[in-house]
């Protein structure tokens, strides 16, 4: 069975538009189990699992006081998904770059 990448998680993580939202509200500070569910209408337990999602990806981290659960964004939690981007987005303008080149040495037809 193949092994899952740090980078796989993390877009796994955020594929669902359920956990969007909670790291949409975590974005804005930390917050207990019960009110990144409340938003969604969703069950604790279900929470829960799509917490877990998000804590295995890397995106945020837990911290348990008493009975309380508290969750927050991690601080370099898309970095990953950042230096991917800017590889993408450096290969796609060094193609350009070398289009844009080929066309400056063309010939230019000549005038009938």
């Amino acid at each position: 069975m193949q092994q899952v990448q740090p980078l796989d998680r993390i877009f796994l993580a955020l594929a669902d538009p359920g956990r969007r939202g909670m790291v949409e509200q975590l974005a804005r500070g930390p917050a207990t189990v019960k009110e990144l569910a409340q938003p969604a209408n969703m069950r604790l337990p279900s929470a829960v699992k799509h917490l877990k999602v998000l804590e295995e990806g890397g995106i945020v981290v837990s911290r348990k006081a008493g009975r309380t659960r508290t969750y927050a964004m991690r601080r370099d939690a898309f970095a990953l998904v950042n230096d991917w981007v800017n590889a993408r987005e450096t290969a796609l303008n060094a193609a350009f770059d070398r289009l844009a080149q080929v066309i400056a040495d063309m010939p230019e037809e000549e005038q009938r």
